[in-house]
């Protein structure tokens, strides 16, 4: 199940980049990402209340706090710069570059998760960085 997840995953981050490149026209590049972050907290609380998880904030540990507002503002600037990227480049190009963070973040979960770096996971870092620079070329 995990699999399908992330392949919707996969095909809606698709068509998030295409659906702003257009959006973004004539747009700041702030405002786009404010709306577009509108739209997320309403869609994402909306799921909370159908499922019935409100009840669960009280639950909530500080540390799980400290780390999911540190999340979010990574997200935040993440979108930000995605989207004035967006704005001053092709889509083709700014997009293959943001998918490094597959790349970045396999390292970071080796150095701070202490999950396993196997033969494997180089090889696709590899991969994954040769072919951002053979598409941005």
């Amino acid at each position: 199940m995990w699999f399908c997840l992330a392949l919707g995953s996969a095909v809606f981050a698709a068509l998030t980049s295409i659906l702003a490149k257009v959006g973004i026209e004539g747009v700041g590049s702030n405002l786009a990402t404010a709306i577009r972050t509108m739209v997320v907290v309403a869609m994402a609380w909306g799921m909370v209340f159908v499922t019935h998880q409100q009840n669960g904030i009280r639950s909530i540990s500080q540390k799980s706090w400290i780390f999911l507002i540190l999340s979010g503002l990574a997200t935040g600037a993440s979108w930000l710069c995605y989207y004035k990227a967006l704005q001053m480049g092709d889509a083709s190009k700014v997009v293959p570059v943001d998918k490094l963070s597959v790349v970045i973040t396999l390292v970071m979960a080796f150095i701070f998760l202490h999950e396993e770096f196997t033969t494997k996971s180089v090889i696709g870092c590899i991969l994954i960085g040769a072919g951002t620079l053979l598409m941005v070329m």
